[in-house]
C-alpha cells in the first residue's frame, strides 16, 4: 500500500473534499489537522523521515510534545488536498517541548503548518487533557451563515448558542455545552490561539467573529459533523428571519422544549444558557 490508503489519510482527505464543497473553504481559507494514535503511526512509519531540522512555533503546549500530526498546509487549497495530497498536506513531528516542530512527510517544494498551526496545538492540548486523550480533530471552517451571524448581530456565548439550540432540535444534541464566541482577533496571531484555547475549555466549538468556526472532538466525522449541525442551525435562523421581514421567528424552541430534549438523551445542557 501507499501512504495515500492509510485511513487516517483518507479520512483526513474526505474532510477537506466535503468541506470544499460545502463552500467552507474560498481560495486557501480553513484549515485541519490530526492527532495521530499509535496505529496511525505504525501503518504510516516506513515513509516517514526527517525532512527538515526543528522550526519554532511561536507557542508552548508541552500535552502534546512528541505527537505527530497531520495537517494542511499554509496558503494551501482544500480542493486540491485529493488532486495533489503531500504537497498540500503534511506530517510532522512535534519536539518534547510543544514549542518545534520538524516535517516528517508531505509539505513539499518546502511547505509548512497552515498559518494558524499555533492555534491548533493549543486545542489539541486543551481537548486532550480534557478528553483522557480521545480527542484528536480540530477543524476550522469559514461557514458563511456562522459568521453572518456574528457580523449582523450583537452577539457573545450565551447569545449566540440560545440563537443556534432554539433554531433546531438537533443542535443542542450537538452541543449541550454551547458554542463560545469569540470576538474579533488578528487571524494566525497568538493571541487568536491563546484566546480561542481558554475558550475550548468549556466549549467544543468556538466562532470567530467575522471569521468563521473552529471545533475539535474525537473522530473527523465527529468534527465534521458538529461544525456542519452549527451551520445548518444558523441558516435556519437567519432564514426565518428573512420569511418574517427581519422580525425574530415566531416558533423557536423553548427552554422546556430544550430541556426536554436533552433529557430524551441523557445530555446535561449549560444550565447557565438557559432561563
Amino acid at each position: 500500500m501507499s501512504i495515500e490508503q492509510a485511513n487516517c489519510i483518507r479520512r483526513f482527505m474526505r474532510v477537506c473534499s466535503d468541506g470544499w464543497q460545502k463552500g467552507w473553504h474560498e481560495a486557501n481559507g480553513g484549515n485541519l489537522s490530526y492527532r495521530m494514535d499509535g496505529e496511525d503511526i505504525a501503518v504510516c512509519k516506513p515513509y516517514l523521515s526527517v525532512r527538515t531540522p526543528w522550526i519554532s512555533v511561536g507557542v508552548e503546549a508541552p500535552g502534546v510534545g512528541g505527537e505527530l500530526f497531520i495537517v494542511t498546509g499554509a496558503g494551501k487549497y482544500m480542493r486540491k488536498v485529493e488532486v495533489d495530497l503531500s504537497d498540500n498536506i503534511g506530517i510532522v513531528e512535534m519536539n518534547a517541548a510543544g514549542n518545534a516542530y520538524r516535517v516528517v512527510w508531505g509539505f513539499d517544494d518546502s511547505g509548512r503548518p497552515t498559518s494558524e498551526f499555533e492555534t491548533h496545538l493549543l486545542i489539541h492540548e486543551v481537548c486532550s487533557k480534557l478528553s483522557d486523550g480521545d480527542d484528536r480533530v480540530v477543524y476550522h471552517a469559514h461557514t458563511p451563515n456562522i459568521t453572518a451571524l456574528t457580523t449582523a448581530f450583537v452577539l457573545d456565548s450565551r447569545v449566540l448558542s440560545r440563537v443556534l439550540w432554539k433554531s433546531t432540535s438537533e443542535c443542542i444534541i450537538a452541543a449541550p455545552e454551547g458554542v463560545g464566541l469569540l470576538p474579533f482577533t488578528q487571524p494566525a496571531s497568538n493571541e487568536l490561539a491563546e484566546k480561542t484555547a481558554a475558550l475550548m475549555e468549556s466549549f467544543r466549538a468556538v466562532a470567530w467573529a467575522g471569521h468563521g468556526v473552529i471545533a475539535c472532538s474525537q473522530t473527523f466525522d465527529d468534527t465534521f459533523g458538529l461544525i456542519d449541525t452549527l451551520e445548518k442551525a444558523a441558516y435556519i435562523y437567519i432564514m426565518a428571519r428573512a420569511m418574517r421581514g427581519g422580525e425574530e421567528a415566531a416558533n423557536l424552541l423553548s427552554d422546556d422544549n430544550l430541556r426536554t430534549i436533552c433529557a430524551s438523551y441523557g445530555l446535561e445542557p449549560n444550565e447557565d444558557f438557559l432561563s
